[in-house]
């Protein structure tokens, strides 16, 4: 583990290769799963704000899921998530015309209609945070349907670190960024 101000880094993310292959896995992450992507407390705000602006990007069940369900719902660990259609996919999802699944939330920021990304969860996976009282971890989620990402990402020696780079940057900042990097050409000189 690496400590950066109140953070510990598993060595994981700095040693595992990753790149989302969307042409092999097709999306299937915001689909599996028994549950919504994490949203952190302040996020549900930004949702409700930006919530009109993004619905025209949504499936119609996506829409009748979030106006039934909430922008984000509080699981029984009291923590926030993406709802979900019907117990499956993700209510932000949205297929291309290839049956790509892709996010609603980024396609209106794309396009330039919102100022917000995603949830941090979906810009940091497969890196997951977990708050603890004193700090925040910071690992490496491994999850099968994610093989291919992490073919490609051996294939062009992309650590995982660096292929999140700009979320990590977005949710710790570019001071903490440059002392990871640090971090990982001190523990590559061993």
């Amino acid at each position: 583990m690496i400590e950066i101000n109140d953070t510990l880094i598993s060595e994981e993310i700095l040693e595992n290769h990753f790149v989302c292959n969307l042409q092999a896995c097709k999306g299937v992450c915001c689909v599996e799963g028994d549950a919504g992507a994490p949203v952190e407390e302040e996020e549900v705000e930004i949702l409700e704000r930006i919530y009109h602006k993004v619905a025209p990007y949504l499936s119609e069940q996506g829409r009748k899921s979030i106006e039934k369900q909430g922008v984000a719902i509080c699981n029984y660990h009291e923590e926030w998530e993406t709802p979900l259609i019907e117990g499956g996919e993700c209510a932000y999802a949205v297929r291309d015309d290839k049956g790509t699944v892709l996010c609603g939330i980024e396609q209106a920021y794309r396009e330039g209609k919102i100022d917000w990304k995603k949830p941090i969860s979906c810009h940091l996976y497969p890196i997951r945070l977990k708050e603890y009282t004193s700090f925040t971890a910071v690992n490496y989620e491994r999850w099968s349907i994610c093989k291919d990402a992490c073919i490609l990402g051996r294939k062009l020696q992309i650590p995982i670190y660096q292929f999140v780079k700009e979320a990590l940057i977005r949710k710790f900042g570019e001071e903490w960024y440059e002392q990871l990097e640090i971090a990982k050409s001190l523990i590559s000189k061993k």
